[in-house]
């Protein structure tokens, strides 16, 4: 395997510590959790120590994936991690903030991503818009550093993969993303347990809180958009992990090309957006221009309300994009 010029950066900063710090983004996902704890095995294998640091709960259809009681949860990485010359490893970031951590500052960064609105921060950067998961470049690094892909790493990834991928939906995916899924499964990754922890563990709030979510339904010719208040949600018992996936029914009607779930921020007059794009709307532009980013079919990011504005301001956006030459047409 030729081994790209990024890859040998990292692994070079990799030999050159004794000691990580591993971080993924805040209101971690699939891909953000079994990204760092793939890492973490491919560091401890080339001789090295790390601590595995997220700021946010880890949702509960991931307390199954391996390892996962050594995540750390903390908003401040010098509570786990104080020595400031420990470089910190961040996947999944355009920046510091994204982490949701304190401390991170002063560190040495190593910035591995793959979303278009990646930034170059860090010392070190490997980014990636065409890899289907963060965790899939993980994946090229395990095979350069040369170490064992271990079943727990291949169910890391594994998991990473097919919730980053929409369950191998969204354009990212090819044919090397199935190779890839094929040689984790052949390494221990076990499709169907994942499939069955991912989709087949839901808590009850969560069912609940899509019922409200689909009753708010509106739709506009080729645009669908959805909400719930903070109200909503303490009358389903939900979490904001129980709003993740809610936009893929939205998404998913026929002759939708673009749709927007908005989630009201407890305590602020504020709402997080979840975009979605069937490919001919790049929402990962639209999230930039409102401080998020993100994929071209798969973005978000935080406006102020009230919820009508909010909501007025996405949708003038998305409908700037459908209105674009390359949407060639529009349902009726």
């Amino acid at each position: 395997m030729k081994i790209e010029a990024p890859i040998t950066a990292v692994l070079e900063q990799f030999r050159s510590h004794p000691r990580f710090l591993i971080t993924s983004h805040a209101r971690p996902d699939g891909d953000a959790i079994g990204s760092v704890l793939a890492t973490a095995e491919i560091l401890e294998q080339m001789g090295r120590e790390c601590v595995v640091v997220l700021a946010d709960e880890i949702p509960l259809i991931y307390r199954t994936v391996p390892n996962i009681d050594r995540i750390r949860l903390t908003k401040d990485a010098r509570e786990v991690e104080p020595d400031l010359a420990t470089p910190a490893v961040l996947l999944e970031c355009d920046g510091i903030p994204r982490t949701g951590l304190a401390g991170l500052e002063g560190r040495k960064l190593i910035n591995i991503d793959h979303h278009a609105s990646g930034r170059t921060f860090g010392a070190v950067n490997w980014i990636d818009e065409n890899a289907c998961a963060v965790a899939a470049m993980v994946y090229k690094l395990a095979l350069a550093a040369g170490v064992k892909l271990t079943p727990s790493m291949a169910t890391c990834l594994y998991t990473a993969i097919i919730s980053d991928t929409g369950s191998f939906t969204y354009a990212t995916t090819t044919a090397d993303t199935f190779a890839l899924a094929h040689d984790l499964a052949a390494h221990g990754a076990d499709p169907s347990q994942i499939a069955r922890d991912l989709y087949f563990s839901n808590p009850e709030s969560k069912i609940r809180l899509l019922g409200t979510a689909l009753s708010n339904l509106q739709t506009e010719g080729a645009l669908a958009w959805s909400w719930v208040t903070t109200n909503d949600m303490d009358r389903a018992g939900a979490g904001a992990e129980d709003c993740e996936g809610v936009v893929n029914y939205l998404i998913s009607i026929e002759g939708v090309e673009s749709a927007v779930f908005l989630r009201e921020l407890p305590s602020v007059d504020q709402y997080r957006l979840s975009i979605r794009s069937k490919g001919k709307v790049d929402v990962a532009q639209i999230a930039e221009t409102f401080g998020g980013g993100g994929h071209r079919s798969a973005s978000g990011c935080t406006l102020d309300g009230p919820l009508d504005v909010a909501t007025e301001k996405v949708l003038q956006q998305l409908r700037t994009g459908l209105c674009s030459p390359c949407l060639v047409s529009l349902p009726k």
